[in-house]
């Protein structure tokens, strides 16, 4: 909740009491549906637990209890833990986030990044990684993986769940998709990417883009073209569309996959599957 003046013990006490009552309506509601099995009903109720309450003003903020949520992906039978931190971005539909992670595991299972037998062993290359959603769920799929992110608070998040998820072959660069590219291509140095595997070790073959609806920027764009895999996540199917065709010459659609995130809009998110021709 957002206010133009300052919050004080008046606002907290009233924080209390909504919050209360928000928790109980939670748990009321998922009581009365006596379909719900009792792990269900159990899930829910932690969920009512954990519903927090933050009021907002200039230069204040009050959390009552926590500024983060835990969520919980049950994808390809293996259950997923994410801190989504308040104020910061998180896939809306909990259900068909966890259906977006499995689409990406099996295509990438095919990828030039596997052996004969489907063993991991290269590296791929993930810009936009934001708080790990897509991290989290490769990371088992690859010998390693290679992050990055520009938000301080977001890359916080993507290491406390790789942490969270035992994540450990992970390496998140706090740098713009651009700044990586550049150094990349220039196999240059940055205190940023002290501790990554060296430049001559990496077998960089897959890449793995979520970028905001403004698609990728020009230097992230030109770079489809360097990787023989690609997996596209977009929210925005007509930066899709553009992005694509800067390498339409040299890549095919392998996959192509549409998931309703927001039901009844005319939004739509899309994964694409690219592939050297």
């Amino acid at each position: 909740m957002v206010y133009h003046k300052q919050l004080g013990d008046e606002w907290s006490a009233a924080a209390r009491d909504l919050r209360s009552q928000l928790r109980a309506a939670v748990e009321a509601h998922f009581a009365s549906k006596q379909q719900q099995r009792e792990q269900q009903q159990e899930q829910q109720q932690q969920s009512a637990r954990a519903l927090h309450v933050i009021g907002r003003s200039h230069k204040q903020k009050v959390e009552l209890d926590e500024g983060f949520v835990t969520e919980r992906l049950l994808v390809n039978a293996r259950e997923l833990v994410y801190k989504q931190v308040e104020g910061a971005f998180s896939q809306p539909n909990s259900g068909i986030a966890a259906q977006m992670l499995s689409w990406a595991q099996d295509v990438t299972r095919g990828s030039s990044d596997h052996d004969m037998l489907g063993a991991p062993w290269g590296q791929p290359l993930e810009l936009y990684c934001g708080n790990g959603n897509f991290t989290v769920a490769l990371a088992p799929c690859f010998r390693q993986v290679i992050a990055t992110e520009v938000s301080k608070a977001s890359v916080e998040a993507a290491r406390f769940n790789l942490t969270a998820n035992g994540a450990e072959n992970v390496f998140i660069a706090r740098m713009a998709a651009h700044e990586f590219t550049e150094t990349w291509k220039s196999k240059g140095t940055r205190n940023r990417l002290k501790g990554m595997t060296p430049w001559d070790e990496l077998e960089l073959r897959t890449l793995l883009v979520d970028p905001p609806r403004a698609g990728l920027d020009d230097e992230s764009r030109q770079l489809l073209g360097d990787f023989s895999n690609v997996v596209y996540i977009s929210c925005n199917p007509e930066t899709l569309a553009r992005d694509m065709g800067a390498v339409a010459a040299t890549h095919r659609v392998a996959r192509f996959a549409v998931f309703d995130q927001f039901p009844y809009t005319d939004h739509v998110e899309c994964g694409a599957y690219l592939v050297w021709r």
